[in-house]
């Protein structure tokens, strides 16, 4: 029922999408189908098991709503603007259609008078293209602008019979705290390769006591796609899965921003070409990229003295090409672009880069990607950044100092690196909830250290994968966990810090190093 095998082997994503796009629009099934108010239509379809479901009842997206008073939102989650000391979008989900959506804001819980209009992206899932019947989605999104920088702000979402300004509803109240005008400590947290799990929600709570800024997702959000090869034949494909997510992750995205990059298993081929098109439904983030049509999960923001750079490794990825080279070159000119502007800026001392395919790795699973090596490790290497954060492995793993592919410094637990003169840290937090990898050396880490001289490892290239022996493999650690980045300013002139330290899902600290460079 989908693109045949041996057409597929020779198709891009976008020409399979276009290809079951033609085919499907003439079935019942699809007629009226798939719409998304904003950007997000049409697609592709997974064939398989999967496809043989029961003919469903209704074959459009539903449009019927019910009392808005027996329907309660669930799922918040927030994303910072462009500008991340006067932009914040919040972004919820409601189970089935309502009327009038709106959020309420103010500075206290007792104040929230004003009333914004909140923007509806219907995703709808037909059955037959995963595991479930039709199913529709609804994603809410209200952008907030003119906010005062590092001031707190409540806020409640509703809709036409749910207030959240009635005094029963109070307990359903948020926070946020927009960044601070000037630069000033603070914390952000990381991982990546969550998905939903019990893991994924023990490591939710031990994220909210590290109280961060922020926090980052390095790729494979959800997993509503299991197989992430980005292709119409993936099979096992469940849109519901996603409201599993936003439910489990809502106790931290509720109050947190949300940053997330994406990875193989976030392309899902029925909604877009790219396979962007339901991330595009639920989330909206910074669009300071260079193509937030084909590349929405490429972006910037500042917070303090800390520039932050989100990557799509999919456009680069020999391993796993479906959206291999979508970007025409387009974003690695845009990454340097970024890179020589933060690092002019007065304002900007670190710059922290995220993405799902790792640089450096030795997983058993995916290794390390020769295409980020090619495209962008030298341009890291070039502009001296600070720290560069991957999922895609489910471990935690972290590099010494890397410059030219060698190890330029040895960096032990508790080390510290000088970018400016050292080169870069590549650190490796996929541990968030799947399933873990494996390692061929021996664990090493915190409190456990058993250093090695070389380990046997292997690069994905663009003919296939190529076996090395790599010495840069410091710290190794095989269960759930996330990262912890405490970022400490000094006046110009003085030695400013970033502090990352590899935290367990039983709270115990596996690893821990600092960056340092001169403040401007």
């Amino acid at each position: 029922m989908g693109v045949p095998e041996q057409l597929a082997e020779r198709m891009s994503m976008a020409e399979q999408h276009e290809y079951l796009r033609s085919r499907f629009s003439r079935r019942t099934m699809i007629r009226g189908g798939a719409v998304t108010l904003g950007a997000v239509a049409g697609g592709a379809f997974v064939p398989g098991a999967t496809a043989q479901a029961a003919v469903p009842t209704r074959t459009t997206p539903s449009t019927e709503t019910v009392d808005g008073s027996l329907v309660a939102p669930f799922g918040r989650h927030l994303a910072y603007g462009n500008d991340p000391r006067t932009e914040i979008t919040v972004s919820w989900q409601v189970p089935v259609a309502v009327q009038k959506p709106f959020i309420r804001i103010g500075a206290h819980p007792w104040d929230l008078s004003r009333k914004i209009e909140a923007e509806v992206r219907t995703l709808f899932t037909p059955a037959g293209v995963g595991a479930s019947g039709n199913h529709t989605q609804y994603y809410l999104h209200a952008k907030l602008t003119h906010l005062k920088p590092g001031k707190t702000y409540y806020y409640g979402v509703g809709h036409a019979g749910f207030d959240p300004a009635a005094p029963h509803l109070l307990g359903t109240l948020g926070t946020f705290t927009t960044a601070p005008a000037h630069k000033a400590p603070f914390t952000f947290t990381a991982f990546g390769d969550e998905g939903v799990s019990y893991h994924g929600l023990a490591n939710n709570s031990l994220l909210l006591g590290q109280n961060p800024a922020f926090h980052l997702h390095a790729g494979d959000i959800a997993y509503a796609d299991p197989s992430g090869s980005g292709k119409t034949s993936d099979t096992g494909f469940d849109s519901r899965i996603w409201d599993q997510f936003l439910a489990q992750t809502e106790s931290v995205a509720k109050s947190v921003p949300w940053m997330p990059a994406y990875g193989n298993h976030d392309m899902e081929a029925w909604y877009s070409p790219n396979g962007y098109g339901g991330e595009e439904a639920r989330w909206t983030l910074p669009d300071n990229g260079p193509d937030a049509k084909n590349l929405p999960g490429v972006y910037s923001f500042v917070y303090g003295n800390t520039a932050v750079i989100s990557l799509d490794a999919n456009d680069i990825s020999f391993e796993i090409p479906a959206n291999l080279g979508i970007s025409g070159g387009t974003q690695t000119k845009w990454l340097e672009a970024q890179l020589k502007k933060f690092r002019a800026s007065k304002d900007v001392d670190f710059v922290v880069i995220f993405f799902h395919h790792c640089a450096f790795c030795t997983s058993t699973a995916h290794a390390s990607e020769g295409g980020v090596r090619q495209e962008w490790v030298p341009l890291f290497e070039k502009y001296t950044v600070d720290l560069v954060i991957n999922g895609h492995n489910h471990q935690y793993e972290r590099t010494d100092v890397i410059k030219g592919g060698a190890v330029a410094k040895k960096l032990p637990i508790g080390g510290t690196a000088y970018p400016e003169k050292d080169g870069v840290v590549y650190v490796t937090a996929g541990a968030a909830g799947r399933s873990l990898y494996s390692f061929t050396a021996p664990l090493s880490y915190e409190g456990h250290e058993n250093e090695v001289e070389s380990v046997a490892s292997f690069i994905n290239t663009k003919d296939g994968k190529q076996n090395e022996t790599v010495a840069w493999s410091r710290v190794r650690y095989l269960d759930y966990s996330f990262l912890r980045v405490d970022v400490c300013p000094a006046p110009r002139g003085r030695t400013t810090t970033l502090t990352v330290r590899g935290i367990a899902e039983s709270g115990e600290q596996v690893d821990h190093f600092t960056v340092a460079r001169t403040a401007k």
